[in-house]
């Protein structure tokens, strides 16, 4: 197995829908509108396996101060293989000289982000508001 990164923005429907539904995402169901958003993220790396799309990540910036990552994830049968450690450091090594890089993990996601050298805020909490598309 020879795992290649990419920066590129463009995806097909297909390969955005198998990786989103493959971990289960509901946004997985969208696959037209993830094909968009993509093109809109100022940041996009991926991971490859002999042309199959396993694993992704996407941010966000205000230009010079703060990244917002919004989407981490890794086909199931490649967890384990650092490759999400590996996209996060690219993100990590794209905004070094950024002032903060934010992101909203779920509870069973916070060991992970913490080796990767996150911490939670003791101040702070994340809020959403969430349109539930039909």
């Amino acid at each position: 197995m020879s795992i290649e990164y990419s920066s590129v923005h463009e995806f097909s429907r297909e390969e955005l829908e198998a990786l989103f539904l493959s971990v289960e995402w509901s946004s997985g169901h969208f696959p037209d509108k993830l094909v968009i958003a993509m093109k809109n993220f100022g940041t996009v790396f991926s991971a490859w396996d002999n042309g199959k799309l396993i694993g992704l990540i996407c941010a966000m910036d205000d230009g010079i101060m703060t990244a917002y990552v919004h989407y981490l994830l890794v086909s199931p049968e490649y967890q384990g293989l650092k490759i999400g450690k590996t996209l996060v450091e690219m993100i990590k090594e794209h905004y070094k000289d950024y002032l903060r890089i934010a992101l909203i993990a779920y509870n069973d996601e916070l060991g992970f982000y913490e080796k990767c050298g996150f911490k939670t805020s003791e101040d702070s909490s994340p809020m959403f508001i969430t349109s539930l598309w039909t």
